[in-house]
C-alpha cells in the first residue's frame, strides 16, 4: 500500500503541490486526470523518490520512504517521452532489470518474449532502439518497465506517441496487465476518455490539488464539485447559472452580443435534485446530455445559433451559442449543419448537475 500523508511540494515560493492525502492500495490502477500543469508529474516524481516532499511523509506498506532515493525502492516510471539504452538491443532493454535483481537466463528469456509478444516486439528483438520508430521505441519502454514487476508502476502519459490504433489495442490491454501483476500502477493522462477506458481509480488534479479520489466511474458520474466536473469532461461541460425557484430554475440569459432585453427561460427541476434549497445555482451538462434529437419524451428544449460542425469519423461535435454561453454538443454519426441558423436543441435533465455558489455539488448527481 502506498500512502501520501499531507505531502506538499514548493518549489521558489511557488506551491506545485497543495497538502495531499492518498492511499492507494496493492494490485490497483489508479489514474491521475488534469489538464497539463495540473501537477501530475510533480506528484509521480514525490511517488517514486525522484523529488522529497516539502511537508509531509511517502509511506509504503506503512513504512516511511519519504527519505529513501529512487534507487534504493522497486520502482518502474515510464515517461512520455521514452527513454532506452541506445547501445542496447530491444532485447537487451527489455532484460535489463531482470539481469539486475538476478534471474537466471532462461527466466529471463522466457518473460522478455512473453512482454515483447504482448508489445508487439517479437519482430524487433534483435534490433537497436534507434532504428525503430518512436511508438516501437515506447513499447520497448513500456515493456522494461512491466517485465520488472516493481511494486510500484508509474506511467506518466505512456501512450501519447503512439498510433490511433496501437493505442486505443494497449488501452484494452493495460488493465489486464495491471490486475494480474499485484503492483501498485498509477497512469497520469489529460484525456478523460483514457480515464473511463482505463477504469479502476482515479484522483482529478487541478493546479497542484487532488479534488476527487475514488472508483473511475463513481467520480465521473457524481463529481463533488465544478471543478472536478470540468475535469472529467472533454469536450467542456455546458454551464449556466440559474436560480432555483421551487419546482424550476429559472435562467436569465441576454442575446448573443449581449444586446436586447435578458430572456427569462424556466426549466423543470429534475426528481434527483427536487432536494435542493432554492437559490442561486450552477447548471451543468455534459456534451453527449445535449441533442439535436429528443432523447425522451417531452424533453425540454433550447433555442441556440449553430456555429461550426467539427466530424470526428463516426462522432460530430456540434458548437452552438445560447444567448452568449458558447456550449458543444457530441452527436453520434455525421451531422454537418450549416452555422448561423437558429436551431432546437434537447436536454436529457436526467443527468443534469446542479452546484452551488461554492462550486460544491448539490444532492445526488446523475452524469
Amino acid at each position: 500500500m502506498l500512502e501520501l500523508v499531507n505531502v506538499s511540494k514548493v518549489v521558489g515560493g511557488q506551491t506545485h503541490i497543495h497538502p495531499t492525502n492518498l492511499t492507494l492500495e496493492r494490485g490497483s490502477l489508479n489514474v491521475l486526470l488534469g489538464p497539463t500543469l495540473a501537477g501530475k508529474t510533480s506528484l509521480l516524481r514525490l511517488m517514486a523518490g525522484l523529488d522529497k516532499p516539502t511537508t509531509g511523509e511517502v509511506r509504503f506498506d506503512g513504512k516511511d520512504v519519504t527519505g529513501v532515493p529512487v534507487q534504493q525502492r522497486n520502482v518502474a516510471m515510464v515517461y512520455q517521452q521514452f527513454i532506452n539504452y541506445p547501445s542496447m538491443t530491444v532485447y537487451a532493454n527489455i532484460a535489463s532489470p531482470l539481469r539486475v535483481s538476478g534471474a537466471n537466463s532462461a527466466d529471463i528469456d522466457r518473460e522478455v518474449r512473453k512482454v515483447a509478444e504482448l508489445m508487439r516486439l517479437t519482430p524487433y528483438l534483435d534490433r537497436l532502439p534507434l532504428s525503430l520508430s518512436g511508438g516501437q521505441q515506447q513499447r520497448t519502454a513500456l515493456a522494461r518497465a512491466i517485465v520488472k514487476k516493481a511494486s510500484l508502476v508509474l506511467l506518466d502519459e505512456p501512450l501519447a506517441n503512439l498510433d490511433y490504433k496501437l493505442r486505443e489495442e494497449m488501452r484494452e490491454e493495460l488493465p489486464k496487465i495491471f490486475a494480474a501483476s499485484g503492483s501498485i500502477f498509477v497512469y497520469a493522462t489529460t484525456e478523460p476518455s483514457e480515464a473511463l477506458l482505463l477504469g479502476g481509480n482515479t484522483a482529478t488534479m487541478h493546479e497542484g490539488r487532488v479534488s476527487q479520489f475514488g472508483k473511475t466511474v463513481a467520480v465521473y458520474r457524481n463529481p463533488r464539485d465544478l471543478v472536478t466536473a470540468r475535469t472529467f469532461s472533454d469536450p467542456p461541460i455546458n454551464t449556466h447559472s440559474a436560480v432555483k425557484e421551487g419546482k424550476h430554475f429559472v435562467l436569465l440569459e441576454k442575446e448573443a452580443g449581449g444586446k436586447g432585453k435578458p430572456v427569462k427561460i424556466t426549466l423543470a427541476v429534475p426528481a434527483h435534485l427536487a432536494g435542493i434549497a432554492d437559490g442561486p445555482v450552477t447548471l451543468g451538462l455534459q456534451p453527449h446530455h445535449l441533442s439535436l434529437d429528443e432523447p425522451y419524451a417531452k424533453a425540454p428544449s433550447l433555442k441556440v445559433k449553430t456555429q461550426v460542425s467539427e466530424i470526428a469519423g463516426s462522432e460530430s461535435f456540434v458548437h452552438v451559442l445560447f444567448g452568449d454561453k458558447r456550449w458543444v454538443m457530441l452527436e453520434h454519426g455525421v451531422r454537418n449543419i450549416d452555422p448561423g441558423l437558429d436551431i432546437d436543441i434537447y436536454l436529457d435533465t436526467r443527468h443534469l448537475m446542479a452546484f452551488g455558489p461554492d462550486g460544491m455539488a448539490l444532492a445526488g448527481q446523475a452524469g
